[in-house]
């Protein structure tokens, strides 16, 4: 993916289950279509499920058609760090936690106003909580 995987530490091995290690730690993907976030339109904030971080707010969810939760704005700018992604021979910008450098998917500039932005997150990456 980008020039470097986030630290995938025993420490990460032993908080996360194997499914969240390969895509927070080491850049996967879940299948589209597959996560349990991409039809799930309830009111909250989703947070990231490594360490908690704040990211998105559900207000800005949308159906992309995607098969990947999608979002049209971030919560805080400062909660997430965007990166140059070179892998697959595309050129696409990763989105990471910029609390604890988890890979949570890539943003594309094919979103709805008022942003135009499309931040497709894998579902696995996030945590929803209720307002």
């Amino acid at each position: 993916m980008s020039s470097n995987k986030p630290d995938n530490n025993e420490e990460w091995k032993n908080k996360l289950s194997n499914d969240e290690f390969e895509i927070l730690r080491m850049c996967g993907t879940e299948r589209p279509f597959s996560g349990k976030y991409n039809s799930f339109y309830e009111e909250g904030v989703y947070h990231c499920a490594a360490c908690g971080a704040e990211l998105f707010d559900s207000k800005t969810k949308f159906d992309s058609g995607s098969g990947w939760p999608s979002f049209y704005d971030v919560l805080k700018t400062s909660n997430v760090k965007l990166l140059e992604d070179t892998a697959h021979g595309m050129k696409r910008i990763e989105i990471r936690c910029n609390q604890c450098n988890s890979h949570l998917g890539h943003v594309f500039n094919d979103g709805p106003p008022p942003t135009g932005l499309r931040y497709c997150i894998n579902s696995i990456a996030l945590k929803h909580h209720k307002s």
